[in-house]
């Protein structure tokens, strides 16, 4: 059992990665930085967001709206953090 929370504490981990990835593709796609209708930006883009949209997208209905500011994968992020540092580490504590 053990070995499936340490399992799942990698997926959390490459997923916090994903989220940072989205997170620095879409200030690159909204500064002009790389091209949007570059093939292989748009092939990642839609990557990232099929990845990253099923939790982000109801965070971001949760949240009132801060303009232009989009504070759903700092929300996210925290609640990966969560899980890793107290449930994780709980149900770890609690098999042993």
């Amino acid at each position: 059992m053990l070995e499936f929370l340490s399992f799942i504490n990698y997926v959390i981990n490459l997923y916090s990665y994903v989220v940072f990835a989205a997170v620095i593709m879409s200030f690159l796609l909204a500064f002009n930085v790389v091209n949007p209708r570059n093939q292989i930006v748009q092939t990642i883009w839609n990557a990232l967001t099929a990845l990253t949209e099923p939790l982000l997208g109801p965070i971001r209905r949760a949240l009132p709206d801060f303009g232009p500011i989009d504070l759903s994968p700092v929300v996210l992020l925290l609640g990966l953090y969560f899980i890793q540092s107290v449930v994780l580490t709980n149900i770890a504590k609690a098999l042993i």
